[in-house]
């Protein structure tokens, strides 16, 4: 399989011109390890290894570790009332939001960007400029006045501003930042020593630019295009190695009690008709009644993002792009061939 990958990814590389890297890992061996592109187009200093990208959406299963964990100390349970647990005002939405509706995308509360309905995520800073959102409570004059969507556990509908709230909750608890808190829980305790919540203004070194591509060949980066520094909905900066290690330490429960990791990953509410369903902040793809894999993906301006763990041969997959476009490609092929070797 190794040399098979390696060059299927080449050869979507070629066809969609993909900026970024890819890693692929079995539990010994490492299959796929390629970069490609520019970190730094005016610099042309190329993507590596080493490179961090931003990942969008792909961390909010950060932000269900952080909740998981603080039911596995006690501190919450997956039926704690959102009312019971900030100080906020939602005077509009149903009291009887939950933790587990909100992890799972069944809380029917407003979206300050609702996927449903919205596009282009750069129409939100026209009222509320971008460089104003550090905090998680920033985001909260975007949604939290808004009338419920739906009836509370109705059904499934991808919800950022539910992340917004899960982050303030796990700030609540612990009296720490969002940032720190994952920070010391997650990424230090299991070696992600090149990960973290960076501003887009305040990049540290071998991080890579967002950019825009335009149709007459023309570019920008994303800086003016999200949120100066990302949170608990998306936002965070990987390198694809240090993905990989989450994945591995989820899987073994370093960073969740055996019976606090199998409730994450538990296919919670069904997406649709072809076998996608959702845990806590995980999608997940099941044949019958067997999980195929675990992964997540993000997409902002200047980033796509896929990573996914195959449970039948303990494979993980990495694709971080600082492109808005490729990382679909790419996890695909990824999938078609890991699939077709069983």
């Amino acid at each position: 399989m190794q040399a098979s990958i390696a060059q299927r990814i080449r050869l979507v590389r070629e066809s969609n011109d993909f900026s970024g890297t890819v890693v692929v890992k079995d539990e010994l061996n490492s299959l796929a390890e390629l970069s490609f592109g520019y970190a730094n187009r005016s610099e042309q200093l190329s993507n590596n290894t080493l490179t961090r990208y931003g990942i969008a959406s792909g961390c909010k299963i950060f932000t269900a570790v952080a909740i998981c964990q603080l039911v596995d100390s006690g501190k919450l349970s997956f039926d704690s009332r959102l009312k019971d647990c900030v100080d906020f005002d939602f005077s509009n939405f149903d009291q009887e939001v939950t933790i587990h509706h909100l992890l799972t995308h069944t809380s029917g509360i407003p979206d300050y960007f609702d996927e449903e309905v919205m596009d282009n995520f750069e129409e939100l800073w026209r009222e509320i400029p971008m460089y104003h959102i550090r905090k998680l409570k920033d985001f909260l004059p975007l949604f939290q006045n808004r009338p419920m969507k739906f009836d509370v556990g109705a059904r499934f509908s991808y919800n950022n501003a539910g992340y917004i709230l899960l982050g303030l909750i796990v700030e609540a608890v612990t009296q720490q930042s969002f940032a720190e808190y994952v920070q010391e829980n997650i990424f230090n305790k299991v070696g992600m020593d090149m990960s973290g919540y960076f501003e887009l203004d305040a990049l540290p070194s071998n991080t890579a630019q967002g950019y825009i591509d335009f149709s007459d060949g023309t570019w920008k980066t994303n800086i003016y295009s999200l949120p100066v520094k990302g949170g608990s909905d998306g936002g965070a900066f990987v390198t694809a190695s240090d993905m990989v290690k989450f994945w591995e330490a989820l899987m073994t429960h370093q960073l969740l009690s055996p019976t606090t990791a199998q409730q994450m990953l538990t296919a919670h509410t069904m997406v649709d008709n072809d076998g996608n369903f959702y845990g806590y902040g995980v999608w997940i793809v099941k044949t019958g009644d067997d999980i195929v894999k675990y992964h997540v993906m993000g997409y902002d301006p200047g980033v796509s993002f896929h990573s996914a763990y195959y449970l039948r041969k303990s494979i993980k997959a990495v694709v971080c792009s600082n492109r808005s476009s490729g990382a679909y490609d790419m996890m695909k092929c990824i999938d078609d061939e890991i699939y077709s070797n069983g």
